[in-house]
């Protein structure tokens, strides 16, 4: 039986709501939009494994405000059964140093915290981008409201220079990355 996996491309095309980060020319659901779609190649032609986009269109709008953009999302994966959440955004920070690539799960020690360990490593070696760790935040709603284990996985940040460059040129890479990842994770790799 395939491994059901819900790929959610953070935020919503420019000019409607809940649009992320823009920044060196970059948005922020572009690149989401785009890295989702690879990665769900990746897993469909696996064969192991059963994938649906939050936005299988790069059209496609979720929601009229943030929040039922959010409630959508979660109530799609959660509708279909999904076995594994994996959200995809990029980092942004008034400092323009910081870099790397990041992996937010709800609680640590959980199939999630695993999961987002192996999918993290799997983007430094394959991308090689900063290793920034796995963290706990209990306040994403994607995290908190998911029936099955979910990670929110920043790529990198758009604010940083090289990053950003990693994130204009290397999209596919960070795709290959997580999917590098979640092989490992159910040791299938």
């Amino acid at each position: 039986m395939a491994i059901k996996i819900y790929i959610d491309q953070g935020h919503n095309p420019t000019g409607s709501p809940n649009t992320g980060a823009s920044w060196y020319g970059q948005q922020e659901q572009d690149i989401t939009y785009e890295v989702g779609q690879y990665l769900a190649q990746l897993l469909r032609d696996d064969g192991r494994f059963e994938v649906r986009l939050s936005r299988p269109t790069a059209s496609t709008v979720l929601g009229s405000s943030n929040a039922t953009s959010l409630r959508q999302r979660v109530n799609d994966a959660n509708t279909w059964g999904a076995n594994y959440f994996i959200s995809i955004h990029a980092n942004a920070s008034e400092n323009r140093q910081a870099n790397g690539t990041e992996v937010y799960v709800y609680r640590l020690y959980t199939q999630a915290n695993w999961l987002a360990q192996h999918v993290l490593q799997g983007i430094v070696d394959t991308v090689g981008t900063k290793d920034n760790g796995v963290r706990a935040r209990t306040n994403l709603y994607v995290l908190r409201r998911t029936a099955m284990p979910a990670i929110l996985v920043e790529l990198g940040y758009m604010s940083n220079p090289q990053d950003a460059e990693k994130l204009r040129r290397d999209r596919y890479q960070f795709a290959l990355g997580i999917y590098r990842g979640m092989l490992r994770y159910f040791g299938l790799s």
